[in-house]
């Protein structure tokens, strides 16, 4: 957040709000959370201007897009360095059929979530993104038979 303010309980009504529905109109949102359109909506201006929202987004269904298969990939780097660190993130941004990753601790370095049409697509990507980079030691893949919850919602804070 910055140099921006701190979130009040307005704020995190708004948040709370637009995270379950982003779509919804400055009437709704004013009527939700108790303030006046405009106030709503210069709010909601606000928390998006300071990046406490990151963006809006839409949960799609993989399989009704034929991309049926999802794994969880762990991924341990061959040394640990900044350098090395920096070009696997990026890499990672720029590499279409990774939906989430994350840089963790532990025995792995980063986890990965892939989308992936069939066996083959992943195949490749394991190929040309996993097996053809020096700096990866090694990796675990795991195939996700159901997706339970798919949600970017932060509970409810102080």
């Amino acid at each position: 957040m910055g140099k921006s303010r701190a979130l009040d309980a307005l704020d995190r009504k708004i948040l709370h709000e637009v995270q379950i529905n982003n779509q919804l109109t400055s009437a709704q949102l004013s009527e939700k959370v108790g303030l006046s359109p405009t106030s709503a909506q210069r709010r909601l201006n606000r928390l998006r201007d300071d990046k406490v929202i990151e963006g809006d987004v839409s949960v799609v269904s993989s399989a009704a897009v034929g991309r049926s298969l999802t794994m969880i990939i762990s991924v341990q780097l061959e040394r640990e360095r900044s350098d090395i660190i920096d070009h696997f993130k990026k890499s990672v941004r720029n590499e279409p059929v990774v939906m989430s990753a994350y840089y963790v601790t532990g025995d792995t370095d980063f986890m990965l979530i892939i989308s992936a049409r069939d066996m083959e697509e992943y195949e490749e990507f394991t190929r040309h993104f996993l097996y053809d980079n020096p700096d990866i030691k090694g990796f675990k893949t795991t195939v996700v038979m159901d997706r339970i919850k798919a949600s970017f919602y932060t509970p409810p804070w102080e």
